[in-house]
């Protein structure tokens, strides 16, 4: 698989151990974030992880920002992209099977790093339900985002 990942300052320790363990387990990574400490701008980096899922040149999305929130908001601007800010495994695998989410969040001063561990692996692993009124809702969400009633 082909993981876009981004990041700001807050997160750029847990990022770095994230994408370890991605490239351990033999998937691309497409690092959008900060490597250092300095000020970055959560918003860069959760856009470009929206645009790289939208355009398809990534499978999936990681986001990381301090909380998860910020970063997340800033990837569902981005047209076609279910982004959700997730804090245990439970969240990441529901949010895979009822909503077919293409992006996962969190907040690196929310949670650790096996906390994100277990986030990242259930997430992908997790297939979507193609449960019918999960497609239904899924269509709305879409509605929405183009303006349809």
């Amino acid at each position: 698989m082909i993981i876009a990942i981004g990041n700001d300052h807050a997160a750029v320790e847990l990022k770095n151990l994230i994408v370890d363990m991605l490239v351990k387990q033999g998937h691309q990574v497409m690092n959008f974030g900060t490597d250092d400490s300095a000020s970055y701008d959560y918003p860069l980096a959760g856009k470009a992880v929206g645009e790289a899922v939208s355009k398809k040149t990534a499978d999936f999305g990681i986001a990381i920002c301090g909380t998860g929130v910020g970063i997340s908001l800033a990837c569902n601007k981005v047209e076609g992209i279910r982004a959700c800010c997730c804090s245990d495994a439970l969240t990441a695998r529901l949010s895979r099977e009822h909503n077919d989410a293409n992006v996962i969040c969190f907040g690196a001063r929310i949670i650790g790093p096996e906390t994100a561990f277990e986030i990242v692996n259930t997430f992908l692993n997790t297939p979507f339900s193609q449960g019918e009124r999960h497609i239904r809702r899924i269509k709305m969400i879409h509605d929405i985002e183009n303006n349809k009633k």
